[in-house]
């Protein structure tokens, strides 16, 4: 018998619902927008509360200007845009603006890593996590599923200050087990003591298959689901490091400042261990769709039993488990 294929689900739709219940209870909660209300699903919202709406068009500086200003009148402004667009054409603003003013802005990137497919190099959004973890004051969030996507957003709502958040539209199963969402806290959600998959947003569900996969050849995998790609757990990183001897990251972005350099930044401080970080290899995407970027990048359960076999062979001199 087979197993029916778990449903997908595009994380945008549960943006657009949390946010509309958000500003049906907050009369300060307030939408900023470049000509996106259709993809950054607000057409719900710009019906219910058309002056709470302001699309600013093709102007990303503009839009988190008018951001910062929002929120330095009281309101809590949720700024929607293509996450390429977002952090590209508007990383000054951010800095200024938001970061360095510490304004309580809260910033929705949509559709970032891959999901953009065809459209190519120009649209991915593979370097957002690197230019954003060089700010200080800004909390950066990559929730994997609807409900991560849920209460990332009811947290932010609540935190005074800036807040980045990766609303992504590629299908993504619900996570399971469902371990409660903790701003700065790794959740885990498989015990192991050989090896360490750290993963974030849509690289989740790569990583469990994978660590099953490890498990079915006698490999004990952990895998951290970090959703808090800043702050930082280091406490969970660094005990993946001392329990686990070899850890494997595994992300929708650039190797370089992301959530594996994150992860390495640590470990080479307090606790050096064997690491493989997969990603986005130094060279811009080619295009396709992201289901190929994925496989071309190696940004799959294959790609994590390819870094584990290495890991596993390296240490003892023999071919590992995972793939032999």
């Amino acid at each position: 018998m087979t197993t029916a294929a778990p449903a997908l689900h595009d994380c945008r739709k549960v943006f657009a619902q949390t946010l509309v219940e958000l500003a049906e209870q907050d009369p300060r909660t307030v939408a900023v927008c470049n000509d996106s209300v259709g993809s950054s699903n607000l057409k719900e919202f710009a019906g219910r509360f058309p002056d709470r709406l302001i699309n600013v068009g093709i102007a990303e500086q503009t839009m988190v200007g008018a951001g910062a200003g929002l929120a330095n009148g009281g309101r809590i402004p949720y700024v929607c845009a293509a996450s390429p667009f977002l952090t590209g054409r508007a990383l000054e603003q951010i800095k200024a603006d938001v970061a360095y003013s510490r304004t309580n802005v809260k910033l929705c990137a949509m559709s970032p890593g891959f999901a953009y497919g065809q459209l190519g190099p120009t649209h991915h959004s593979v370097e957002d996590l690197a230019w954003l973890r060089t700010l200080p004051e800004m909390t950066i969030l990559v929730p994997a599923d609807p409900a991560e996507t849920r209460e990332a957003l009811l947290w932010a709502h609540e935190y005074d200050g800036p807040v980045f958040i990766r609303i992504g539209r590629t299908g993504v199963p619900d996570v399971a087990p469902r371990v409660p969402f903790r701003v700065g806290k790794a959740a885990t959600l498989r015990e192991g003591t050989d090896l360490t998959v750290i993963a974030a947003g849509t690289t989740i569900p790569a990583a469990l298959e994978a660590a099953d996969k490890l498990t079915a050849a006698g490999v004990s995998a952990r895998v951290l689901n970090l959703s808090t790609i800043k702050p930082l757990d280091e406490d969970a990183v660094l005990a993946a490091a001392r329990e686990t001897g070899r850890i494997i990251t595994v992300e929708e972005h650039n190797v370089h400042g992301g959530l594996g350099s994150a992860v390495a930044e640590t470990v080479v401080a307090h606790h050096p261990v064997p690491m493989r970080l997969l990603g986005v290899a130094d060279e811009f995407t080619p295009t396709g769709s992201a289901s190929f970027l994925a496989e071309h990048f190696g940004i799959t359960a294959e790609g994590v039993l390819r870094a584990a076999d290495d890991l596993l062979e390296s240490a003892t001199g023999t071919p590992g488990a995972a793939t032999s």
